[in-house]
């Protein structure tokens, strides 16, 4: 008779909890999971925020491990007891070695893009950013620098010309559970071939920022659309209006002769605004004004007066 093995699960967003569900789907042994810790927040930061995961591994029954510290002694052992024959990693921290070492069929990673392309800590939104047409996601056994181990399977996913990083997010969110639950029946059965990664390859997806995602309306419009849809929903790309900070979380492209310096608006202050950029116009149909909520066009402009000819930035 098989046994399966034994799997302690790492992960903290929403993102991972789709995997983790789909490996207890599939029937596997997760003996553990481990999450961030529990923090304040909400309003006033006075309401305790658990982990999608750790929720998740909750109503599924499974024993939950939440260290500050993954060099700890105390934590390691805990861990160890487990006895896992392996360790799968979803959206978590970086591993010390004596974790990612710890089982002996290994520990391997689900990363949201096509390794080695955009290696680092925002694969999807620096996609989208680029312009690319399709990205995926990459199974590959952890290994000491960041994103570099051997890979194990691929998937790719199609990214539409209107795709925001969030709409790419939430298909490789399936995707890639389903991905994951592949490359455990490969372990399983010791069918699989590793490949090493080119590194001559490679690009970054370094972490996003809230002051690197100001909108810059002189440049061509189509890279200014990819960077909103890159940035959206979060940081969101910006832009000023009246000195107020601006969101902007979903546009398109229109290839035109503007008038006016870049950043002019055009607008029949009904249901229509678009920004002047050096080729095109951006057609703004989602955004939200600071303190306000998310709002489409329609109703930003039905409380909001912007006057034909205003020059964000």
């Amino acid at each position: 008779m098989k046994i399966s093995p034994r799997i302690v699960f790492m992960g903290t967003p929403e993102f991972a909890v789709p995997s983790l569900e789909k490996l207890v789907e599939a029937g596997y042994p997760v003996v553990g999971v481990v999450t961030a810790t529990d923090k304040m927040g909400g309003r006033g930061g006075k309401q305790l925020l658990e982990s999608p995961v750790k929720v998740a591994a909750q109503r599924l029954g499974i024993p939950v491990l939440q260290p500050k510290n993954l060099k700890d002694p105390g934590f390691q052992n805990e861990l160890r007891a487990l006895n896992a024959d392996l360790q799968i990693v979803v959206a978590f921290r970086m591993l010390p070695e004596a974790v990612w070492d710890m089982p002996e069929l290994g520990t391997f990673n689900l990363h949201g893009s096509l390794l080695p392309k955009y290696r680092g800590a925002a694969p999807i939104n620096w996609a989208v950013i680029q312009g690319e047409l399709e990205t995926g996601a990459t199974t590959f056994f952890i290994r000491h620098e960041i994103d570099t181990g051997d890979i194990l399977q691929q998937l790719r996913i199609p990214i539409g010309e209107n795709d925001t990083a969030g709409d790419v997010h939430d298909r490789m969110m399936h995707d890639g559970a389903n991905l994951v639950v592949d490359t455990v029946r490969q372990i399983e059965a010791g069918d699989y071939e590793l490949r090493k990664q080119d590194d001559t390859a490679a690009t970054p997806a370094p972490k996003l920022n809230r002051e690197m995602a100001r909108i810059d309306f002189d440049r061509p419009v189509r890279e200014v659309h990819n960077f909103v849809r890159g940035l959206s929903p979060w940081p969101a790309a910006w832009t000023l209006l009246g000195g107020e900070q601006l969101k902007v979380i979903r546009t398109r492209v229109e290839a035109a002769r503007t008038e006016g310096a870049p950043g002019t608006v055009v607008t029949d202050g009904k249901t229509q605004l678009k920004v002047a950029c050096q080729d095109g116009y951006l057609y703004i149909h989602e955004l939200q004004l600071a303190g306000r909520k998310r709002m489409a066009v329609e109703e930003f402009l039905r409380g909001v007066d912007v006057a034909e000819g205003t020059v964000l930035g």
